[in-house]
């Protein structure tokens, strides 16, 4: 993927804009209406089979049981997900997860259609390096950052990645970081029985998310599954035998999105299938396919594969073969009766470019709901937020920038410029007085007394700088107190919910409790960001 340049799609989407681009709008009522009837359907019993057979393995829940059968009885679902990442990756999975579940009843409520929750777990994707880190809030000090070996050449499908036995060793490091909070030894206990060495990546994420959210009868579906394969794989036949239009009619739409002021965020090679492509077998690195004379090469290697040759290794192992980004919304919405999507904002705006696709496989295409975006604010948090007299939102600044802010409204300190003008006008002054006077000593004087002028000017603006400096760090305490909050709300000046893991939260708050405050906040039609002032939870 690319960063998208210029406007942003998922803002134009939020504020209405891009309507051309999206099936409906998630806030307008008769859309959301429209987009569940348009999914109602069955599912395909071998769907409904795999899909009882993979969350019978997970936490027990009445309720999940309940929404099985609703799905095999024509029930629609909200669909989210996100990749497997170590201890749940970001907070975000967290949200995303709420906001299935909030966005579910709320258009059970209003369309009288029963709706279910679904959590897709993203098995296919390849990049373990993003996955194989947590980071841990620490009172004092840096945050801890948990990591994991993840060899970023070896590109192989996580479903088919285990646990190193240096999980042990992150799960030894984080007991260290949280062991003195309230609800550590819960939510480590719960942590240890799924990431454990030798286990799988997905069946460790889905036994930790599950758990929490076994109430709310949140569905998990894994699509990297033999059974689900062989329904995938007319998806791969399409996506194999109509390569190149396929491919034209996502050019054509991303020069739509770049008319209308936007860029594609996925990159789309010409005549190049959807589909990755396992040579070596399903647990093998997958592939890339690009166009060549006798069919298709593989992308950055030397062999090719002829098209007769791909639907013979498709039609005799269809877990050879997976989906790409643009790809995987197909197959998502081909197995489930998917009425809306829960997305990021990365999500929202590929979804712009994904119309030719539904078009081409004859499917609907889902309403997209973006996620519930909230921000932790702590009772130290917001002890600090009040002795430094800052807002949230302006602990995203630099530290030298907040600094700066608060020396601008102390009238006892002179800033850089005023203390360069005011040493610079004395001596101006002064020099004027006696300029004359110098230069009728002779030749050269003139161009002595710029010189001299020029040295000066360098000195003050030294001292200047050396000035401000001290200012910026006069105070250690504000310093560390705007340090502190940073820390919490923007470490290494990324967003919170983007950064740490829920284990901290989990270890103070505990864990219901955390997954309670977050449902209770989520407003599934109104995703503006929100902070969850978490005061009367501190412990």
């Amino acid at each position: 993927m690319t960063p998208a340049a210029g406007p942003d799609v998922f803002a134009a989407y939020l504020s209405g804009g891009a309507g051309a681009f999206f099936a409906g709008h998630y806030a307008n009522p008769a859309d959301r209406r429209s987009a569940v009837l348009r999914a109602v359907r069955p599912l395909a019993p071998l769907v409904a089979d795999v899909l009882v057979e993979q969350n019978a393995r997970l936490a027990p829940s009445a309720t999940r049981a309940a929404h099985l059968a609703a799905l095999r009885g024509g029930a629609a679902a909200v669909v989210t997900g996100q990749q497997v990442g170590l201890f749940l990756g970001p907070l975000y999975t967290l949200y995303k997860a709420a906001a299935a579940v909030r966005c579910a009843r709320a258009l059970a409520a209003e369309t009288g259609q029963p709706v279910v929750p679904v959590f897709w777990l993203q098995t296919e994707d390849h990049d373990l390096p993003e996955i194989a880190v947590s980071h841990v809030p620490c009172e004092l000090g840096a945050p801890l950052t948990l990591r994991l070996p993840a060899p970023s050449y070896e590109h192989i499908a996580i479903a088919h990645r285990r646990l190193p036995e240096e999980v042990t060793t992150c799960l030894n490091q984080l007991r260290s970081a949280i062991v003195n909070l309230p609800y550590a030894e819960q939510h480590l206990t719960h942590l240890a029985r799924h990431y454990r060495a030798s286990a799988g990546w997905a069946e460790a994420f889905a036994g930790v998310l599950a758990a929490l959210f076994a109430p709310e009868g949140l569905v998990l579906i894994n699509p990297r599954d033999p059974a689900l394969a062989r329904a995938a794989a007319p998806i791969h036949a399409r996506a194999l035998a109509d390569a190149a239009p396929l491919a034209a009619a996502l050019t054509a739409r991303g020069e739509a999105l770049h008319a209308a002021g936007f860029a594609p965020t996925v990159h789309v090679r010409a005549g190049a299938p959807l589909s990755f492509y396992h040579p070596d077998g399903p647990a093998a690195p997958r592939v890339r396919l690009i166009p060549a004379a006798d069919g298709f090469a593989e992308l950055g290697g030397d062999r090719q594969h002829s098209f007769p040759a791909l639907q013979a290794a498709l039609a005799a192992e269809p877990l050879r073969f997976s989906t790409s980004a643009l790809l995987r919304p197909i197959l998502q919405d081909s197995l489930l009766p998917t009425a809306a999507y829960v997305g990021g904002p990365g999500e929202v705006a590929y979804f712009a470019q994904l119309a030719p696709l539904y078009a081409a496989y004859e499917l609907p295409m889902p309403l997209l709901v973006p996620r519930a975006r909230f921000r932790i604010l702590e009772a130290k948090t917001l002890r600090l937020l009040a002795r430094l007299q800052l807002d949230p939102d302006e602990a995203a600044h630099s530290e030298d920038d907040i600094l700066a802010a608060r020396r601008r409204t102390d009238a006892t300190v002179l800033d850089r410029g005023a203390l360069t003008g005011a040493l610079l006008k004395t001596f101006d002054a002064a020099l004027h007085d006696v300029r004359e006077r110098i230069e009728r000593a002779g030749q050269g004087m003139t161009t002595a007394i710029e010189k001299t002028r020029a040295t000066v000017e360098m000195a003050v603006s030294k001292l200047a700088a050396k000035y401000d400096k001290a200012l910026l760090h006069q105070e250690q305490s504000v310093v560390d107190d705007i340090r502190s909050v940073k820390q919490r709300l923007y470490p290494h000046d990324i967003p919170q919910e983007r950064f740490y893991g829920l284990a901290y939260f989990a270890a103070r708050y505990g864990e219901r409790a955390c997954v309670e405050r977050v449902l209770a906040a989520v407003d599934p039609f109104d995703p503006r960001p929100r902070d969850l002032n978490w005061p009367g939870l501190d412990a």
